[in-house]
């Protein structure tokens, strides 16, 4: 029988047989040759994290706490997020797909794969495995658009996992002149300096993140020599020489740390923009807004590229951002070279996907290969 990734319970993972179900009239079989993990929201599932009991309810759209105990009706759970195989068995009504075809998706961590044959894509000529698994943060953080990057911009990303390195990369496509990159591990910072980044910081060193972007970017210069002088606006006094000039266009935060939230704010221009990829599952620790939130009129904006529909629907839609990021990441425009590391044998999945958890030090993005 063939094998499959699964969490019997909270952080155990576990190799588990499963019988193969008799192919549907449009359904396509699979046998998987590469596969990875999403680091960040799938890890919340598979901890049982407070943040994975509270589901959100369209209807009223707003999200119902549920209990610890009953988060654990969840498991066992599969484990993975996407996949790229081979066509094995196709169903009789099936158009897409014939055996032999190489096809990629939303898959878990197993061996094979059956589902309906609009749940695969083909996998372009060129495009190699590594790539294909990397839609899935690349579309994550494409959403990034709906903060209004523009020409020129200087742009901070705070978490440099997979999806803050495509914004690091996606900001450089988009035209920012400077971009800074920010994370606590060396092996994500030296991938972002790789990849284009200007600026690489480690929070800790730099003691206030913030603040050190902003000594990057010229705070504290004269802003007298373009402002005029004080005048009185219907009784208020205007003071350009008060307003801090400088400071990055455009925050993106996608660590999911409410610490690097307030770095992100701290860092951001007068009227600039904080962008917020993360879901921010706990407490507001280390998170203040008076002091820059609220003085230099920051705009707050949430970037989800799974909260349909688009802003700018019908102009937009998923199915847009999905093209472009599988052109971009088909041609290397968007990398992924030493993103997928390690990557181990599915017979090796188990330890390997416990050390994502406990040493998120170690990868940035798995791979297992089948």
């Amino acid at each position: 029988m063939p094998l499959e990734l699964v969490a019997t319970a909270p952080r155990t993972p576990v190799l588990r047989p499963y019988e193969e179900p008799p192919l549907g009239p449009r359904e396509v079989r699979l046998r998987t040759e590469f596969a990875s993990p999403k680091h960040g929201t799938e890890l919340v599932g598979y901890r049982n994290d407070p943040a994975a009991n509270r589901p959100y309810d369209p209807r009223w759209g707003a999200a119902f706490p549920r209990s610890t105990e009953e988060g654990l009706k969840g498991f066992p759970r599969r484990l993975g997020n996407m996949a790229v195989g081979t066509v094995v068995e196709v169903g009789p009504e099936v158009t897409r797909f014939r055996p032999g075809d190489r096809v990629y998706g939303h898959f878990p961590i197993r061996e094979t794969q059956t589902s309906d044959e609009a749940a695969a894509d083909p996998l372009p000529a060129g495009m190699t495995p590594e790539a294909a698994v990397c839609l899935d943060p690349a579309v994550m953080a494409f959403a990034m658009r709906d903060a209004g990057p523009r020409l020129g911009d200087t742009v901070a990303v705070f978490g440099l996992g997979a999806i803050g390195l495509m914004c690091l990369q996606l900001a450089k496509l988009g035209g920012a002149a400077t971009v800074v990159g920010v994370d606590l591990l060396e092996n994500r910072r030296a991938l972002a300096a790789a990849y284009g980044a200007d600026v690489v910081l480690d929070p800790r060193e730099s003691g206030d993140a913030g603040l050190a972007i902003r000594r990057l970017t010229g705070a504290g210069e004269s802003v007298t020599e373009w402002a005029p002088g004080p005048r009185l606006l219907g009784g208020y006094r205007e003071d350009p020489t008060q307003v801090g000039e400088r400071g990055v266009d455009l925050a993106v935060e996608t660590s999911g740390s409410t610490r690097a939230l307030h770095d992100a704010i701290r860092a951001t221009r007068f009227g600039g923009t904080v962008c917020l990829i993360s879901y921010y599952g706990g407490e507001a620790a280390g998170l203040f807004l008076g002091d820059e939130f609220h003085v230099n009129r920051l705009n707050l904006i949430s970037c989800r590229a799974q909260s349909l529909p688009m802003r700018d629907h019908p102009a937009w839609t998923l199915g847009r951002y999905a093209a472009i990021c599988e052109e971009w990441l088909r041609t290397a425009a968007l990398r992924t070279d030493g993103l997928i590391s390690p990557v181990v044998p599915f017979a090796e999945a188990v330890e390997a996907y416990r050390e994502i958890d406990e040493h998120p030090e170690r990868s940035i993005k798995l791979g297992v290969a089948f």
